[in-house]
């Protein structure tokens, strides 16, 4: 009680939100938050200032970084000075296996050396002739479901999961009207209404992870799910290895290609198969469809750019994705902007740690402080997502889907600039642990929105006042209001 007391006095004493009870901290606030922790993360920020403290479950405590230079420094340390939770390491081997999203230290370390070859530009400039193939499949398939007027109410979400096609050789089946076992999973997450037990069963494996051990519906789904990409996976190594597929010329061959070298820094088939899992369910434009549904002007304008430099049977290289299409580019980060796949990563202080302000806060005792003392042992929680869409940030127009803003970097807010990582986003973390198959997730991104855009509008199925919630599951996806399951029912239309 004594050492525990000592080292509590060397921390900064911070201010933040009251617990509500000892049991649950400000844990139902952030979950009930209307959908949106991040709104919670900005309205507490605006109280307390760029670094406070939340009460969590059971008297625990977790430290909120909103201070860029802070969430930098944070960065910098991640891997050794910053680890995963228990709950969160126990999680991602659950989902995905013991791979660079698990690994820590010299391993992670290891992990990244041997495989950041397969996602360098010169690599993935030779799969972007496949992701276009992979977008013409998905072209294809929805002209057979067009009406003799052009049009027809299509769900988007469900024909994304045969992006999977790209880069792996592997046809998920969705388009050819296959059920696909990994989409029904997904729904199957999105429909399941969490009940009182799992929410309470959820809250306490965050602090007790072996609990995760009790069969629930939730952790049975969770289960399947892994089990089904699991399966592809190891179904695609399998078969890449037996066709001897070019290495160059598929994700696959050059994940194997890389890590068939340094037998000191080789990689086995359990961490190669983790991050085939990983890039399966990567890339999403489910979020872009429907920004630019709601948003005509801005799709039109996308449209023009792709069709003055592209006409019919022509297709962007990989050079002219990355260099000559400024709007794709614009409407690309501001849709990573505004809906970063995962909203908050939080960590544990593995040593002492002395954090950096850009601005300094007042602590608990009335002093201004211009940096923080953390103790080993302090939860460290990141907002992702309050971050790329703070007004504190970004301006009055951050909750806005305008890509106009990219088209200047230089007019960015100042705080803006401050921010570290890809193009001052967080959407790819940042430091030792950014995500390793960025390039590879924008170049896809791109080469199949080109695509679709230069063939087809999308509109609203139900007009401009439609209403759209946070769906259930791994990630957020959009959903219809008041209706079942992850589904986004689009009306789309033939423009060429």
């Amino acid at each position: 009680m004594l050492i525990s007391r000592r080292r509590r006095s060397r921390e900064t004493p911070l201010n933040g939100p009251a617990s509500l009870s000892w049991f649950f901290g400000v844990s139902k606030v952030i979950n009930e938050a209307g959908g949106d922790s991040s709104l919670m993360f900005e309205k507490w920020a605006g109280e307390y200032g760029s670094v406070y403290r939340i009460p969590t479950l059971l008297g625990g405590t977790q430290l909120v970084l909103c201070d860029p230079k802070a969430i930098a420094h944070y960065y910098s340390k991640e891997t050794y000075g910053y680890v995963l939770t228990g709950f969160s390491r126990m999680l991602v081997e659950t989902m995905i296996g013991r791979g660079l999203m698990w690994a820590e230290g010299d391993s992670h370390k290891r992990q990244r050396k041997t495989l950041t070859p397969a996602f360098s530009n010169s690599a993935i400039r030779h799969l972007t002739p496949i992701f276009i193939d992979s977008a013409y499949k998905v072209k294809n398939a929805w002209d057979g479901l067009l009406e003799p007027n052009g049009e027809a109410v299509i769900d988007v979400q469900e024909c994304l999961d045969s992006i999977g096609i790209a880069g792996f050789s592997h046809d998920f089946k969705t388009l050819e009207g296959h059920e696909s076992t990994i989409a029904n999973m997904f729904d199957a997450l999105g429909r399941h209404k969490p009940s009182f037990a799992d929410i309470m069963h959820i809250l306490l494996v965050a602090v007790f992870p072996i609990l995760w051990r009790i069969p629930t519906t939730l952790t049975r789904l969770f289960g399947q799910l892994s089990s089904s990409v699991g399966e592809i996976s190891e179904s695609i190594l399998t078969k890449t290895r037996a066709e001897e597929v070019d290495e160059d010329r598929s994700a696959m061959g050059l994940l194997m290609k890389a890590s068939d070298g340094n037998s000191e820094l080789r990689i086995t088939d359990d961490e190669l198969l983790a991050q085939v899992k990983v890039l399966i369910a990567a890339v999403s434009l489910t979020w872009t469809l429907l920004e630019l549904a709601r948003n005509p002007a801005v799709q039109e304008k996308l449209r023009e750019e792709q069709l003055l430099h592209f006409g019919s049977g022509s297709d962007p290289t990989h050079d002219e994705l990355n260099n000559s299409l400024p709007y794709l580019d614009a409407v690309v980060h501001e849709a990573l902007r505004l809906h970063a796949p995962l909203w908050e990563t939080i960590r544990i202080s593995a040593a002492d740690d002395i954090i950096p302000l850009s601005e300094p806060v007042k602590a608990a005792n009335g002093q201004m402080v211009d940096r923080i003392s953390v103790i080993t042992g302090q939860e460290v929680l990141i907002p992702i997502r309050m971050i790329n869409r703070s007004y504190d940030i970004w301006g009055p127009d951050a909750k806005e889907f305008k890509p106009e803003r990219w088209l200047n970097e230089d007019g960015f807010p100042a705080k803006v600039k401050l921010v570290s990582g890809h193009r001052h986003l967080l959407t790819f973390s940042d430091g030792a642990r950014t995500c390793l198959g960025k390039t590879f997730a924008l170049a896809e991104f791109k080469a199949i929105l080109s695509v679709l855009i230069r063939h087809f509008a999308f509109e609203l199925r139900d007009g401009p006042e439609s209403k759209f919630e946070m769906g259930r599951g791994i990630l957020p996806r959009p959903k219809v209001a008041g209706e079942e399951g992850c589904c986004l029912p689009l009306r789309v239309r033939r423009v060429a």
